[in-house]
């Protein structure tokens, strides 16, 4: 059998000069079999998530669950693959831009769940088995810092505790540990497999609500907010990658996807500015198009404030629009594609039976951000099926909800098949359809904002890596591959 070194030198890196890593994590989507959802259990479920998301409690620990699917009527949801520990062990965490914690279930752990309807088999991370773990003493500024202090405890043994309580009746309780996080990066020109940093984490002892439910239950949560306590701003304070992370969910077939510590580079990306000093990832909406004529909504509508404004939420499976632009939004959409189609109302919502392809019928929207930055939305972007009825004809439905007031809520629905890039760094959030079966280019560019060259085997090059990216499935299986082999890149 030939050797496959060669091949997979061309296949994954470019020959570029690299100053700084990027850490890569396998996405992977799972779904339980035959387990579907009704349009008013979607609706639900968000309307739990969105209570979790808008209480506002101190300490910013919000759990956003995130589910994300093309067809939003399978119970799926995106997760990653984390070592902790030493020896280290694997665990699957739910993908979380909502919180901050990263945080895992104990062996200690009680009502947890024993058994997974993803198919995964659940591990429990074991403190006395971890020959680098240890108990963050009440004195850590995760137990000091104003914003933590009414999700932390303090044991009489000096332990740092936490108990994050959630708007849908679900919580965790645990307490915080210091231990190795292993990750593969990108330094100079070689893949180096193995790396590894200490991060603090929690470590959960006790769950209620949701999180105790085995038929979507994972390992934990990974937090990719914007705070100290996220793993994103742990590694970037030790200089060892950027604060920017970038994913891509694919929403066709059996989904997965890319996820990476670092920015994905694509011509299309356009950007818009985060609205500062905001716990969720918010952004000036300003106006919606149909077919590139802009609907009579008043700014107003998307304005922030306290509990309005516009929020890119992967934890949500639907889209949600304030009444002041969802009406006059379905009004447009109805009125281009009534002749071609027959309106219905199912369950509420705004329907149309359609025996032509909706690409056909449907007319491009459009929503218009500050910074000129668009987001383009086919039809099946804002549209759902809901299957099939009289002589073949489809049932489609408008898949965004309306708000009667509150938060404009950006979902899966929209968010799936695009790159999106959430640089903390300059407080932007950038985005570009795309192919998530595809491979990307990831750019880690010089900036004081993230780098101590102390930390890492760099290259004096001050020029942006260029790192061709796989999608992450492929990649982690060559990087397997190589690190059985003892292969090293020259």
């Amino acid at each position: 059998m030939r050797p496959l070194w060669p091949f997979l030198i061309l296949a994954v890196l470019l020959p570029v000069s690299v100053v700084y890593c990027a850490t890569l994590l396998p996405l992977h989507r799972a779904f339980p079999l035959n387990h579907r959802l009704q349009l008013d259990q979607l609706r639900a479920r968000d309307r739990l998530r969105h209570a979790r998301l808008l209480q506002g409690f101190v300490g910013g620990v919000v759990d956003f669950s995130v589910q994300g699917s093309s067809d939003p009527y399978l119970v799926g949801l995106y997760f990653t693959k984390v070592k902790l520990g030493s020896p280290p062990r694997e665990f699957n965490v739910q993908i979380d831009t909502g919180s901050d914690v990263l945080w895992v279930t104990c062996s200690s752990c009680s009502n947890c769940p024993q058994s997974s309807g993803l198919g995964i088999q659940l591990n429990y991370f074991d403190t006395a088995s971890s020959s680098t773990a240890g108990l963050v003493p009440c004195s850590h500024p995760i137990c000091t810092s104003e914003i933590q202090t009414t999700a932390t405890q303090c044991s009489q043994s000096n332990q740092c505790s936490y108990s994050f309580q959630y708007g849908d009746g679900s919580g965790t309780t645990g307490y915080y540990v210091s231990d190795t996080f292993y990750f593969d990066a990108v330094v100079g020109e070689s893949l180096i497999a193995n790396s590894s940093a200490s991060i603090n984490f929690g470590c959960s002892t006790f769950q209620s609500g949701d999180l105790t439910k085995t038929d979507k239950a994972v390992d934990g949560i990974f937090g990719f907010g914007q705070g100290d306590l996220s793993v994103i701003s742990q590694l970037s304070s030790h200089g060892i990658t950027p604060r920017v992370f970038s994913h891509c969910l694919k929403g066709e077939g059996s989904g997965g996807g890319i996820l990476v510590l670092g920015e994905i580079l694509e011509p299309g990306i356009v950007y818009s500015p985060l609205v500062p000093s905001q716990p969720h990832y918010n952004l000036n909406l300003q106006s919606i198009a149909v077919n590139g004529q802009l609907l009579p909504i008043d700014p107003a509508a998307f304005a922030t404030s306290s509990n309005r404004g516009t929020i890119v939420d992967s934890g949500t499976t639907l889209a949600y629009l304030v009444e002041e632009a969802y009406d006059p939004f379905v009004s447009a959409v109805t009125a281009m594609v009534q002749p071609s189609v027959t309106p219905m109302i199912s369950k509420g919502s705004q329907c149309y039976l359609v025996s032509n392809s909706v690409s056909e019928v449907f007319p491009p929207v459009s929503l218009n951000f500050a910074g000129g930055a668009s987001m383009l939305l086919k039809p099946e972007e804002y549209l759902i099926n809901l299957g099939f009825y009289q002589g073949g004809a489809a049932l489609w439905c408008i898949g965004f909800q309306k708000v009667q007031g509150g938060v404009t809520i950006l979902g899966d629905l929209v968010l799936k098949d695009k790159v999106f890039v959430y640089d903390l760094a300059r407080q932007r959030i950038g985005w570009a359809n795309y192919d998530c079966s595809s491979s990307v280019n990831v750019s880690l560019t010089s900036s004081k904002d993230f780098i101590n060259s102390g930390q890492l085997s760099v290259s004096s090059s001050s020029r942006d890596m260029l790192f061709k990216l796989l999608p992450l499935s492929i990649t982690s299986l060559l990087m397997h591959i190589l690190a059985s082999t003892n292969f090293q890149f020259l």
